[in-house]
């Protein structure tokens, strides 16, 4: 059971007693009737061959009250595409699948291209963006919920938690993300202990207090892929396409919305998925990669709000980080010891310095160039660039799925 303690600025909306499954898909159906409700899936062809995907399918044809379904495909082929729609076809809710291999979603990206719209590298921020679009474009759903694909320990409580308090149409919220323990035979979820909350800290021990930062702060897990919205959430954000998704979208919503109608939910005891490679040699792959991207994202946001970064700011940020981090390191050999969880001190302390590395990498590119952090236009603006392109997308994406 969790605490009940509301702690930021954003609402925390804990997992109390036992919650009835029943009561919220009860609930969740009368809510759906005023606010349909649709699921974003991206998902990669090789996330069908593993453990993940036949539990989340089975779940998902237990649900009734979702209006629709937009699974978005990444590599995979014609015959992996068709494949993937047979799987998906015990589910009871409306399924539309984007093949983004295909030649007519590649005839979508083209067009885009030749109007100066750049939509980044394909990726989940990418495949996200590309199936909020169709969800416009088709005009059905109220709301927006998005969750992994590589959740093996899924369940359809999960995304009925997620939905439920922007599903409400007591509860006015418009963005709604999920939290979780990361935690096995021992603590995961190392860019959000070691990185995430020790440099937010960081950051306001050395520039004061700022809005944002005390927002991102609020979060018990910045870093989780789920969360739910509003579709006008999903026409005005621009998110990023790297790694910097997560941070990137919270800064989109803190910059449009008061953190007032924000909240967090508790979705799950566990959450277990697949697991990134350190990398601490390679800035390319891995938990560094997503570092880099991850810092470049935050800074830009800051300087966006008035911060102004300097080589000397930066110099002062890496000896608070390593200080903060260190530090946290001590809290969380506490936490595990008394768990009796295991515990790598080394590891951690591994994980801290390649982190630190990337932080002076990050800092260095933001330097050079400000603008450098890839934003996907949002779709006010596309639509605005080339009118027709909802009914170009929805027209290609039915096609497909004839």
């Amino acid at each position: 059971m969790s605490d009940f303690y509301q702690s930021g600025i954003v609402t925390t909306l804990h997992q109390l007693g036992k919650p009835s499954l029943d009561r919220l898909e009860a609930e969740l159906g009368r809510f759906a009737k005023a606010r349909p409700i649709a699921l974003v899936l991206p998902a990669l062809y090789s996330e069908f061959e593993g453990p993940a995907m036949p539990g989340i399918v089975q779940e998902l044809a237990k649900v009734k009250y979702l209006r629709e379904i937009i699974l978005v495909l990444d590599k995979g082929s014609q015959q992996d595409f068709q494949r993937v729609r047979s799987f998906m076809a015990p589910i009871a809710a409306d399924v539309k699948i984007i093949h983004n291999d295909g030649k007519r979603i590649g005839e979508i990206y083209e067009t885009l291209a030749r109007n100066g719209l750049h939509v980044g590298e394909r990726g989940k921020g990418r495949s996200a963006w590309l199936a909020y679009g169709y969800v416009l474009a088709r005009g059905q759903s109220a709301v927006i919920a998005l969750h992994d694909c590589d959740i093996v320990t899924y369940s359809r409580e999960l995304l009925a938690r997620l939905c439920y308090p922007v599903a409400n149409p007591n509860l006015d919220y418009v963005f709604c993300k999920g939290y979780y323990s990361r935690v096995s035979s021992k603590l995961n979820g190392r860019v959000t202990r070691l990185l995430v909350t020790p440099l937010v800290r960081s950051l306001l021990q050395i520039i004061g207090p700022n809005g944002f930062l005390c927002f991102l702060d609020s979060f018990r897990y910045p870093l989780a892929g789920e969360f739910c919205m509003i579709t006008d959430l999903a026409r005005v954000n621009r998110i990023p396409w790297d790694w910097g998704l997560e941070v990137g979208s919270l800064a989109e919503v803190y910059r449009n919305y008061s953190p007032r109608r924000v909240c967090q939910v508790d979705i799950a005891a566990n959450y277990e998925h697949k697991h990134q490679i350190l990398s601490s040699d390679d800035a390319a792959k891995g938990l560094m990669k997503m570092t880099v991207d991850i810092c470049k994202s935050m800074f830009r946001t800051l300087a966006s709000e008035g911060v102004v970064f300097s080589d000397g700011l930066f110099k002062t940020l890496l000896v608070a980080y390593l200080r903060q981090a260190e530090d946290t390191i001590m809290k969380y050999e506490a936490d595990a010891a008394i768990n009796g969880l295991a515990f790598d001190r080394n590891e951690e302390a591994k994980a801290v310095e390649a982190f630190t590395r990337a932080i002076g990498m990050a800092s260095q590119t933001f330097m050079d160039n400000p603008l450098t952090t890839p934003l996907i236009p949002n779709w006010n603006r596309v639509s605005s660039a080339i009118p027709d392109i909802f009914a170009m997308l929805q027209q290609a994406v039915d096609e497909d799925n004839k």
